[in-house]
């Protein structure tokens, strides 16, 4: 029982790990005993947290990769299969967000939503699946988590449609991925976080006090909550779970009666 979190020996790959959730996630991993490879547009930002994170003998290594095209989406899989013969972690965090009014929503801020937070999760997926296939057995199954959000469960009243459209869409992708890949025991799970410090988060970020009064548990997340919930699936802890959104949220999206979540975005 006292090894059911442990990571060790694992090798994963958390796309937009530089900052934000991404971090936290790659922290906790790291923390775990995991060899944990991070990707971002931004070659000296990644490295730059690369080379923190690494300090204490942590193997956590920086890779340049832009998923907003399925050139991108390949080369970052080539890079992964160039370094190791088996991948037993994937996650699938990177992600982009768009607001605009109804009537002027543009195209642009569709596709560029869309692409990086469906698309590009389900393509990395299948490029990466022969390593993925490779680590997994029986009796330790290989692991994608896609990172969703509470926007795809309950309705957010800032006028974020593609946002909200791919978070709602992603959840449901990892249904239908955990159905087929888990005979080839990789198994496909989701988390939905609520409100972390983030630059995607801004309120979050940067007035915690006031975004945790919207919040049933009166706080803002924190990297140990991320990290834990991560760590849980893509151990041996959650060997058993396939398919599952693990909503990560201090209670907003399954709020306390009288709370609709609307108070979250109007502080």
């Amino acid at each position: 029982m006292k090894h059911l979190f442990s990571l060790d020996g694992r090798v994963a790959l958390v796309t937009g790990g530089s900052r934000g959730i991404g971090r936290m996630i790659t922290e906790g991993f790291l923390a775990y005993g995991a060899k944990v490879y991070i990707c971002a547009r931004k070659r000296a930002a990644c490295e730059a947290t690369a080379a923190e994170l690494s300090a204490g003998g942590a193997q956590c290594i920086a890779l340049e990769a832009d998923l907003s095209t399925l050139d991108g989406v390949r080369a970052l899989a080539a890079q992964i299969a160039e370094r190791e013969p088996k991948l037993e972690i994937l996650v699938n965090n990177a992600g982009a967000a768009w607001g605009a009014a109804f009537d002027e929503f543009p195209e642009s801020g569709w596709d560029k939503v869309v692409d990086l937070n469906v698309k590009a999760p389900f393509f990395l997926t299948q490029a990466l699946a022969p390593q993925l296939r490779a680590a997994a057995s029986a009796e330790r199954p290989a692991k994608v988590i896609n990172i969703a959000s509470i926007d795809g469960i309950f309705v957010n009243p800032r006028e974020t449609y593609s946002y909200s459209a791919s978070k709602a869409g992603i959840i449901h992708l990892t249904r239908r991925m955990a159905a087929k890949l888990v005979a080839d025991h990789v198994n496909v799970t989701a988390i939905a976080p609520g409100a972390f410090a983030s630059n995607m988060n801004k309120e979050a970020r940067d007035n915690p006090e006031g975004t945790a009064k919207a919040v049933p548990a009166r706080r803002v997340g924190e990297t140990e909550d991320m990290a834990a919930a991560a760590i849980y699936l893509a151990s041996r802890a959650g060997d058993y779970v396939v398919g599952a959104t693990l909503t990560v949220d201090g209670g907003v999206a399954y709020a306390m009666p009288g709370f609709s979540g609307r108070e979250l975005f109007d502080l």
